[in-house]
């Protein structure tokens, strides 16, 4: 994930210029293309989904600009894959992809959405996101690749209940 200074939604959401930023769902052409803003923002690019289902990408004049993503497990989600390209940072880029994800998961029935960070718990604390313990955390979650490996044992797992909890 992104550090959290660069990912302020509050900054001024105008892009710097005339162009307009549109928000779509990801199609598997362009994944490489979002395997190369990952990489830019050095978060990982191993276990992308084929087709990238549930991922949007933020475009400018045809150009990505930012990626966002949700894997969906049964009732849970593991939000994954937030980054903006340097040059558009501070625009409230990332807030409206995050903001879009929780939605459609609300929308979907899910339960939870959660997400592992190393440098961003305090960006994500404002989307009502609050750190877990790691033994607390549903198998589901815990057999996905970026918890049972990818990701450092001292990556913080974050949780976002949404409204279709059971009881």
């Amino acid at each position: 994930m992104e550090p959290a200074a660069s990912l302020a939604p509050d900054a001024a959401k105008q892009p710097t210029n005339t162009m307009t930023l549109q928000i779509e769902n990801a199609r598997p052409e362009e994944k490489e293309l979002v395997i190369s803003l990952l990489k830019e923002a050095d978060l990982l690019t191993e276990d992308l989904p084929n087709g990238l289902p549930d991922f949007l990408l933020a475009k400018e004049g045809g150009v990505l600009v930012g990626v966002a993503g949700l894997e969906l497990l049964g009732s849970l989600g593991l939000l994954r894959s937030v980054a903006v390209s340097p040059s558009h940072q501070g625009q409230g880029i990332a807030g409206q992809m995050v903001e879009q994800l929780l939605v459609n998961a609300d929308q979907q029935g899910l339960q939870a959405v959660y997400l592992i960070t190393n440098t961003a718990v305090h960006y994500f604390d404002r989307y009502g996101f609050m750190p877990v313990d790691r033994e607390q955390v549903p198998e589901a979650i815990q057999q996905t690749r970026q918890f049972s490996g990818l990701c450092p044992s001292s990556a913080v797992v974050m949780k976002r209940n949404l409204k279709h909890q059971t009881a």
